[in-house]
C-alpha cells in the first residue's frame, strides 16, 4: 500500500532539526557559508543544513550533486563510523561528499572555496 503521507510530514522532524543547525551555526558553518551564499562561488547555489533522507548536510549543491560537510574534533574517532554509513547513505542518493575539518575553514577558506570549485567542475564533466 502506498503512503499517502503529505511529503511535506515524511520528514517534519528533520526539516524542524534543520531550521535549529542553521540558527546555531558555528563559526566555521557561518565562515564558508558566507563564501557561499548567493551563487557566489562562480554561480553555484548552495543550501545549508540541508535535508537529504533522514540526515541533515552541512552545505549541498544540489544542482552541482556535491555535499560539503565541516567536521570538527568530536569527528575523529567516536564519529568516524556513522560518517562512514552517513557518507555512504547520501552517496547512495547521488551526491558526492566531501570533508573539510573546522580549521580548515578557518585558517584557509580560500584554499576550501578552490577544491570545492575544484570537485563541481570534476562532476559537471563527469555528466558531459
Amino acid at each position: 500500500m502506498a503512503d499517502l503521507t503529505p511529503p511535506r510530514l515524511i520528514h517534519g522532524k528533520t526539516l524542524a532539526r534543520s531550521r535549529t543547525l542553521r540558527r546555531n551555526s558555528t563559526d566555521p558553518e557561518r565562515r564558508l557559508w558566507s563564501e557561499l551564499r548567493d551563487r557566489t562561488l562562480l554561480g553555484w547555489k548552495f543550501r545549508r543544513q540541508f535535508p537529504i533522507g533522514d540526515y541533515i548536510v552541512d552545505f549541498c549543491c544540489v544542482k552541482g550533486r556535491l555535499v560539503v560537510e565541516l567536521d570538527g574534533e568530536q569527528h575523529a574517532e567516536q564519529q568516524r563510523k556513522y560518517d562512514v554509513q552517513r557518507t555512504k547513505e547520501i552517496e547512495r542518493r547521488g551526491f558526492k561528499v566531501v570533508r573539510f575539518w573546522n580549521h580548515q575553514v578557518l585558517e584557509n577558506i580560500e584554499g576550501v572555496a578552490e577544491e570545492i570549485i575544484l570537485q563541481l567542475e570534476e562532476g559537471r564533466e563527469k555528466k558531459e
